[in-house]
């Protein structure tokens, strides 16, 4: 056995090839979308998306994820003002009514940041996949 034969499932690189960095260009070429190409000279930035819309992807991504954690604060900061608003409830039975609404109130606020840190949590994955899109990678839906 002079050449030895190492088998891998995804990385069929041989040991004299050194895999393929990010290329850089001054024309890149693109779909419409709706069956056209175009022509853009432009520098190209990583995974040969345009230097503009790589940023454009990763701010995106980066603002829905804060908005995602404001979301999920507001959910918890909600749910423990209910908490409080049952023991407070409990603790004082003159106005246990009132207590009672503001716990109601504020359970309805918190199922409410709940669904838009759901949401942006959402907005985040689809962001993440247009740029994905724009590398290049493909998705197999098996299902």
């Amino acid at each position: 056995m002079a050449e030895e034969k190492h088998h891998h499932l995804f990385h069929h690189h041989k040991e004299h090839e050194k895999p393929v960095e990010a290329v850089y260009s001054e024309t890149t070429y693109g779909s419409d979308g709706a069956g056209g190409y175009y022509k853009e000279t432009d520098a190209v930035g990583v995974y040969g998306i345009p230097n503009e819309d790589y940023e454009n992807y990763e701010k995106e991504k980066k603002e829905h994820k804060h908005k995602e954690h404001l979301g999920e604060m507001g959910a918890t900061a909600a749910g423990a003002f209910a908490l409080y608003e049952k023991h407070e409830a409990k603790k004082d039975p003159e106005h246990a009514h009132r207590h009672k609404i503001e716990e109601e109130i504020a359970a309805a606020a918190g199922v409410g940041a709940g669904g838009y840190a759901f949401h942006e949590h959402h907005d985040k994955k689809e962001a993440k996949k247009e740029e994905e899109r724009a590398e290049g990678k493909k998705h197999h839906h098996l299902f």
